[in-house]
């Protein structure tokens, strides 16, 4: 085992060792925030340091050198919990010794990181972070840290201990080796197919010290870094790595608010580059243009409302406030108003309520109405119902224009028994609903190519047949894609002798640029009180056809819900989608839904119940609502299949991120879109596809 120069640890404690003890001054740190590493995440350049990135801050860089090209995403999905997905590019190796499998491919390293916020700093105490990197990959760059952040003014140091991969160069004795022996061993490799948590391995192995020194210049564009490096490159993967110096020197340029370039020589004989693009997910605001605002006039004096009239007001509801297929009940002898109606326009509801309640008042008789209820519904569904007290809330209007920010005075109901007031007003809308939007399709790291994609355009047709009845389709036009390249034939070498499922995945994406996604019949509706369920078959998706049914269970006021779905669903045929094919198998699952009361914005989901492949397990969903209404999130399935069985990447794993479509438009839209990371299409924890989710569609359901 190495120790550290007596000189190089000497000079880092006499840099660090003053900060340690004083308070932290403000500086140009604040403006800007923390910078990322190479590794991805906040930190020097090798090593991390214990600061977090701003609450909602996505990173994705890409930095460059001679052996290692890395790929990485960074969340900050917690003011103290920061996430990072990463892929290693190693220059030096093949992927796979078959060329007719993978090709000149280099080989790819998936890994991910935490970095955990233990301590925040105080006047005397430094911010401390504990860290895990490379926590379920193949072991290549697995390592585990506690660091120290200190800052004095307009220089923030950092000293840690590093174990496994950033600790090559052993220069202090592992603390816990005085417990057991054991812990100064580290198994190399990974076990199954690669992918999985080794835990055994945290804090074993040789440990070391690392540390360094981050300085905001006066110029504000610019930082400089030194750090001292506790790996010395001694067992790569890449091959022989040689290292000159364990000082690492660079810089990291702001060149706009959305992008840093970096530059830096390591190792004492070896430059870097690299580029990082970021944003915060909590600072993003639609850039839409509303429709025109429109001021409120002096209520009518007449004792009814004419159809003309009703015409017009049902128009203005679905222009100005965006409600669909609109019934307004009046209750002369109570003076409440009833509006019901699905709201597409606003993802803010208080908007639209607002709005339609200045287009109501506007357009009833005068003093006629009290009370407005509005009863919020989704495919005829009543979801959500809210109360406004009309007299307060025109009392607190002094600038009475549609459109603007008004205090709230409505209060959330559960949803009441239906009206039996008479109708002044209804408009519904055409039968027949057309839509269209973009498709990605992607899949990484896998050994043929590193990103396999498909792009496309989904055309969306509805045909409502009857008020709970549906039948909706998806015609998918194909732009592009590479999956030609997939080139898993046959699952004995590589995932056992479960059912294929979606490893055909390259046959039915290259057998037409024209595919029927989809073509569902659905009967849904409101079953009970707080009970909702829904029955459907057809094509429910590209892969499968079937029948099926879902019931969910989502009491009023509660954080939490309960749904069930059970499906028996035939192969669709590749060669001719309208077909079908030969495999069978009933798919089901119980599904918890659950918000997290102590994490802010956070909802955990487990399904248990049995996969497309027959296998039985569980899928752990966990995701972060931003204040943009950007959405982040995290899943894993675990099942009865085998490592072996599964095949590269031991177990269905990915991130995904919802994105609202109003944040991208010209207009306001409660449209999303969806972009998921998974690393690799296999067979196993995989379910099907449907067309409706009950949960999604009563989300606004308090």
């Amino acid at each position: 085992m190495t120790t550290l120069p007596v000189f190089s640890l000497s000079l880092l404690a006499l840099a660090i060792s003053p900060a340690l003890f004083a308070a932290s001054a403000p500086s140009r740190f604040d403006r800007l925030g923390p910078s990322q590493a190479d590794f991805g995440g906040v930190g020097l350049m090798q090593t991390p340091t214990a600061r977090m990135a701003r609450e909602g801050e996505f990173s994705a860089n890409y930095m460059d050198d001679e052996e290692y090209r890395r790929w990485s995403m960074s969340v900050q999905a917690f003011e103290w919990l920061e996430t990072t997905v990463r892929y290693t590019d190693v220059r030096t190796r093949l992927y796979s010794q078959d060329p007719d499998f993978s090709g000149d491919q280099s080989y790819k390293d998936k890994g991910i990181d935490l970095k955990l916020q233990l301590w925040k700093e105080s006047y005397w105490i430094p911010q401390i972070s504990l860290g895990v990197r490379d926590i379920a990959g193949t072991g290549l760059f697995d390592s585990e840290f506690l660091v120290a952040s200190k800052r004095w003014g307009d220089v923030d140091f950092t000293l840690g201990m590093g174990w496994g991969s950033m600790a090559q160069s052993g220069n202090i004795q592992n603390p816990f080796c005085n417990m057991s022996d054991d812990w100064c061993e580290r198994e190399g490799g990974y076990s199954g197919r690669g992918g999985k948590f080794e835990y055994q391995n945290l804090f074993h192995g040789p440990a070391a010290l690392f540390g360094g020194i981050e300085y905001q210049t006066p110029w504000q564009p610019l930082r400089l870094k030194l750090e001292y490096d506790g790996n010395d490159y001694s067992q790569e993967f890449a091959g022989e790595i040689e290292q000159s110096s364990p000082i690492n020197i660079g810089a990291v340029y702001h060149l706009f608010d959305e992008v840093d370039t970096h530059l830096s020589y390591q190792r004492g004989n070896t430059l870097m580059w690299g580029i990082t693009l970021r944003t915060n997910f909590n600072d993003l605001v639609p850039a839409w243009h509303d429709a025109p605002a429109v001021a409120l006039a002096p209520q009518a004096t007449t004792e009814s409302l004419d159809p003309a009239a009703a015409d017009e007001l049902a128009k203005q509801l679905a222009t100005h406030a965006g409600y669909q297929d609109t019934q307004l009940q009046l209750d002369a002898e109570h003076k409440i108003a009833t509006l019901r109606g699905e709201q597409t326009r606003y993802r803010d509801h208080d908007t639209a309520e607002h709005r339609a309640a200045a287009l109501v008042v506007n357009a009833l008789p005068k003093d006629s109405v009290e009370r407005l209820n509005v009863v919020y519904e989704r495919e005829q569904m009543p979801v959500q119902q809210s109360q406004m007290d009309v007299k307060a809330w025109q009392a607190m209007q002094p600038v009475s224009v549609l459109g603007e920010p008004q205090k709230q005075v409505t209060q959330e109901l559960a949803v009441q028994p239906e009206s039996s007031a008479p109708v002044v007003a209804a408009a519904e809308t055409s039968p027949l609903q057309l839509g269209w939007k973009p498709q990605l399709q992607q899949s990484w790291g896998g050994p043929e190519s590193f990103y396999l994609y498909q792009f496309g355009i989904n055309g969306d047709a509805d045909l409502r047949l009857a008020e709970q009845l549906k039948l909706g389709g998806t015609l998918y036009w194909n732009w592009f894609d590479n999956f030609d390249k997939f080139n898993y034939t046959a699952p004995p070498h590589d995932s056992g002798a479960i059912p294929r499922v979606r490893t055909w995945i390259r046959e039915y994406v290259t057998s037409s640029d024209l595919l029927l996604n989809n073509l569902q019949l659905t009967a849904m509706d409101e079953l009970a009180t707080d009970w909702y369920g829904q029955a459907y078959g057809g094509y429910l998706e590209m892969m499968f056809a079937g029948v099926g049914s879902e019931v969910l269970y989502r009491p009023y006021g509660q954080r939490w819900a309960l749904g069930a779905d059970i499906n028996y669903v035939r192969q669709r045929d590749w060669d001719n989608t309208l077909q079908l094919a030969d495999y069978t198998t009933t798919t089901g699952h119980m599904t918890a839904y659950f918000d997290v009361p102590w994490i802010e914005s956070t909802q955990a989901k487990i399904s248990v119940g049995r996969y497309l492949a027959q296998d039985v397990g569980a899928t752990f969903d966990f995701s972060r609502r931003f204040k943009s209404g950007v959405i982040v999130g995290a899943f894993a399935t675990f099942t009865d299949v085998t490592a072996d069985e599964y095949g590269e990447g031991s177990f269905t794993k990915g991130l995904y991120f919802t994105i609202p479509f109003d944040l991208l438009l010209a207009q306001p839209t409660t449209r999303t879109g969806g972009i998921a990371w998974i690393p690799l299409t296999r067979d196993g924890g995989q379910m099907v596809g449907r067309r409706y989710s009950l949960y999604t569609l009563t989300e606004q359901k308090p």
